[in-house]
């Protein structure tokens, strides 16, 4: 008789999750703020935790929103490390930053991330899964373990964020001379 710790979920194997979930999980950490540069060894210290916690993976969520969650605390790391680290070299250096140094991403792109950078982590997991990765809200609370309501109210609060960040930019363009690349 099967006991009752057994699982009726299927068991992931390390190198199918890996293969099936990386660009997802790479993809996520970039919209969750991580710097380009730090991709992949964020991307690697995702698979690391999966690694060791793959079998407590109990599946009451998606794999997904569960590899969500890991990469959400892998970035939220990676921006500290990095914000602390350009802190350092802004107070040494006393330099404007290049304005070709993000030559890869596109004008939208890059407003993009500015804009989810000024989103609390609650509201940019949220805008990121649903809008951005086409989650349902109810895949998102499972993940993110809240009310489905909340995830909803962060939506509409990202959102309106996010447009009223938006709109004050384009004002500041076209005051600026009304040149935009995007």
């Amino acid at each position: 008789m099967p006991s009752t710790a057994q699982r009726s979920a299927p068991a992931h194997h390390l190198a199918d999750v890996y293969r099936d979930e990386f660009e997802f999980v790479w993809r996520s950490l970039r919209r969750l703020g991580v710097p380009e540069h730090a991709l992949d060894d964020a991307t690697q210290d995702v698979f690391l935790v999966v690694a060791r916690r793959l079998d407590a993976f109990e599946a009451r969520s998606s794999l997904r929103t569960w590899l969500f969650g890991i990469a959400m605390r892998v970035a939220r790391t990676r921006r500290r490390t990095t914000w602390r680290q350009r802190r350092k070299l802004e107070a040494l250096a006393r330099e404007p930053q290049a304005k070709d140094d993000s030559l890869a991403q596109s004008d939208a792109q890059r407003l993009l991330m500015r804009l989810l950078d000024e989103l609390d982590e609650g509201k940019r997991a949220v805008y990121v899964l649903i809008e951005l990765e086409g989650m349902t809200a109810v895949e998102v609370a499972a993940g993110l373990e809240v009310n489905v309501n909340t995830i909803y109210t962060r939506l509409r609060a990202a959102r309106r964020e996010l447009r009223a960040a938006a709109d004050e930019y384009l004002r500041d363009e076209t005051r600026a001379g009304g040149k935009r690349e995007t």
